[in-house]
């Protein structure tokens, strides 16, 4: 294993610089060339996906087939015809053994060679895979065939015919190459499908941009050659080629690729752009901000990337069986040989021979190691497609178990978005100076209902002011000095800690709540000076994604850091029974340890700084996609179209994924169970029936094809729509 400081691992998964090769099957292997993987022998595979091509090794291995298969032909068409019908053979029996030896030693030797220097490695490794099989089977057949062709007098007289020949196997040699060479292109050609989804969204982006110079020319440059604060022009009908900000023009933006909303979005000067949305109707010119790396797509692409190289737990099962399988089945060649060395009927030794190669090439556990990895790589990949980001394969594992969603309320539950609906002085307290001090002070606050004081006085024209000895106690309030006059914001608990009476205001801050308001109090030099009622309108999806998931079996618990009467005013419009109000930030991450404590398998939506605690202690993170930065690290998924839909798709792809698994786990298993004592020859004593090594080639390379095709029909889940 490479080891460069461009490398970063943990828990098995690696963020890696671009040009590097990792396994698909043990993500923790990372060179930086390619190469085979030293656990289980298998091509390493990019780190970076291009948008087209296929890699080396599909076309190294390619090539290797269809000469294989060209040179191979007539060697299997003169054994069979010197098995069954020797006297239609111009030549004698010895020619044709020379004739098979010539033809089928540069198959073996040339075809072969990958698999026998990845048997040679895993045993020099201590890592026992299926090309140790491989070679040891290949190996023997030929090396047998070596010596019976050289030195025919050594064998006993009953395994010589009367002309002083031994039977040979370099047909059985050659083809078994050429078999087990197909089911790699197979393989390869297929595993090359699984990144078809980080394909498509490399494919999104364009591959050129419109820079304009300081003299207002322009010229075309490909993407890679645009920096940050170029200027670049976006006609109508083109899609923004970086991540950046309008400097001049309005246009209406398709943003659906990220967003999954249909509804065009209008833009102006300064509003953000993100790279690969389509510009629709208008020219702009804009400013790049993010290019390369640093656009969204590109976090997107990396991120899926990254998921796709991560383990799920159950692939311990498979790891655990591997790493007694091979051992398992080199005894069992052993003792296959053994028992019809010393029980068969003759020519014994012949009879051994091919009941331990048989033994070695059919019981390979290829399909065994591509179980997990393949259908994770192509269920997470679907799941970009229909804007989840997964994390890693931990979480898609975890989310099939989910018994309890915890949501929080603003932002995940409502759009987010909130406005002023009522905006109360007492006192004759000038309204505007009022909106002053309190837009003021809400202007340094992060917490979502803010801009919704900021927005209210920009819509009355009112001028902001500086604010001195700013203070935020997260999750209570705010306050501040204005015009040497001390301000508050904040919750009713917070006012009590001041010792500020909101009593007076009683029966209208009810009559708010009830109707979902979310309700500030305002002071001024610690006296109270009025009200303001805040709304968050309902996201239309939220509903329908509730009553969803209740159907699927899981428990709805809302949190809020609202009171209790308008947490459940919203909880209500929603059909949710269990609710949390007057939760602090912290406190968030307490009452999913209690559910934990209880037995409950907890996921965990929501979209603030203040969800991040939470977002972590749960079982399953969701981050909503319109949330924060440090939501969306928090957590395992992020819903990038940012409504609760997304977590009924994801469960149900967490479903299909882990049947999917469980259906490939199960079919290498039988496979393995089946195959092993036929190849010994459990059927010959019963029906005269002995396991062609040709045969269990065959079966063998489609066994690992046949679990790969049920991994990628994970690529077209219509239920996913429903």
């Amino acid at each position: 294993m490479s080891k460069d400081e461009n490398i970063s691992c943990k828990d098995n998964s690696c963020t890696i610089a671009q040009n590097y090769y990792t396994c698909p099957m043990h993500p923790e292997i990372v060179n930086d060339k390619p190469g085979s993987c030293p656990k289980c022998g298998m091509a390493l595979e990019p780190v970076s996906v291009e948008a087209t091509g296929d890699y080396d090794e599909l076309h190294d291995m390619s090539r290797r087939f269809w000469i294989s298969a060209i040179v191979s032909l007539p060697v299997f068409i003169v054994a069979m015809m010197g098995d069954f019908v020797p006297q239609y053979l111009p030549v004698s029996m010895r020619n044709i053994q020379w004739f098979e030896f010539l033809f089928a030693t540069p198959v073996v030797l040339w075809g072969g060679y990958p698999f026998f220097v990845r048997g040679w490695k895993s045993v020099v490794t201590r890592n026992l895979n299926m090309f140790t099989l491989i070679a040891i089977g290949v190996g023997t057949a030929w090396i047998y065939s070596i010596i019976a062709l050289f030195l025919p007098n050594i064998f006993p007289p009953l395994m010589q015919t009367h002309s002083g020949l031994v039977h040979v196997y370099f047909e059985a040699a050659a083809i078994i190459t050429t078999f087990v060479l197909l089911g790699q292109v197979l393989e390869l050609r297929a595993r090359s499908k699984t990144n078809s989804a980080i394909k498509t969204l490399l494919n999104l982006a364009p591959k050129q941009a419109h820079l304009v110079d300081k003299d207002g020319n322009e010229r075309d440059v490909g993407l890679e050659h645009v920096k940050v604060g170029d200027f670049l022009r976006i006609k109508p009908g083109e899609k923004i080629p970086v991540d950046g900000v309008v400097i001049q023009g309005q246009s209406n933006i398709d943003e659906s690729m990220i967003t999954g909303e249909p509804i065009f979005v209008a833009k102006t000067v300064e509003d953000l752009l993100i790279g690969a949305t389509l510009n629709k109707n208008g020219t702009l010119i804009m400013r790049a901000g993010g290019v390369g790396k640093d656009t969204m797509l590109s976090q997107i692409v990396e991120m899926v990337a990254r998921a796709q190289r991560s383990r799920a737990p159950i692939q311990k099962l498979a790891d655990t069986v591997s790493g007694y399988f091979v051992p398992a089945v080199v005894l069992s060649a052993v003792l296959a040989f053994a028992g019809w060395w010393f029980f068969g009927p003759q020519p014994r030794l012949a009879y051994a021979v091919v009941a331990a190669v048989s033994v070695l090439i059919i019981a390979c556990p290829c399909a065994l190691g591509l179980a997990t990895p393949i259908s994770i790589m192509i269920g997470i990949g679907r799941a970009a497609l229909e804007g989840i980001l997964v994390k890693d394969a931990q979480t898609i594992e975890m989310m099939e178990k989910v018994t309890t969603l915890v949501v929080d309320k603003t932002g995940t539950l409502t759009q987010g978005k909130p406005t002023v609906t009522t905006f109360k002085m007492l006192h004759g307290i000038d309204t505007k100076e009022a909106l002053r001090y309190a837009a003021s002070l809400e202007r340094a606050s992060e917490h979502p209902l803010a801009e919704a004081v900021v927005n209210k006085a920009k819509e009355e024209n009112v001028s902001l002011t500086e604010v001195h000895s700013f203070n935020a106690i997260t999750g209570k309030g705010i306050e501040g000095e204005i015009d040497n006059k001390k301000i508050a914001m904040g919750s009713e608990k917070f006012f009590q800690s001041l010792g500020i009476s909101t009593e007076e205001t009683i029966h209208e801050v009810h009559q708010l709540r009830q109707e979902g308001n979310t309700v500030i109090f305002l002071a001024v030099n610690s006296k109270l000076a009025g009200i303001i009622g805040i709304e968050d309108p309902i996201k239309e999806t939220s509903a329908e994604a509730i009553k969803a998931l209740k159907n699927e079996g899981i428990d709805i618990v809302m949190i809020s850091g609202d009171n209790d009467t308008t947490a459940h005013a919203v909880a209500k419009k929603l059909n949710i029974t269990k609710v949390y109000a007057n939760v602090l930030p912290h406190e968030k991450a307490e009452i999913i340890k209690l559910l934990q404590a209880d037995g409950a398998i907890v996921a965990m939506a929501g979209d603030g700084i203040n969800d991040a605690p939470a977002l972590a202690q749960a079982d399953v993170g969701i981050a909503m996609g319109e949330g924060t930065d440090v939501a969306i690290e928090s957590a395992g998924i992020t819903l990038i179209k940012g409504n609760l839909l997304g977590i009924l798709k994801i469960r149900k792809l967490s479903h299909a994924i882990m049947k999917n698994i469980r259906q490939n786990l199960f079919f290498a298993f039988f496979y393995n169970s089946v195959g092993v004592p036929i190849a010994a020859g459990v059927l010959y004593p019963f029906f005269g029936v002995l396991l062609s090594p040709i045969l269990a080639a065959a079966a063998m390379s489609f066994s690992s094809v046949s679990v790969i095709m049920n991994a990628l029909r994970l690529k077209n889940m219509s239920y996913l729509k429903k």
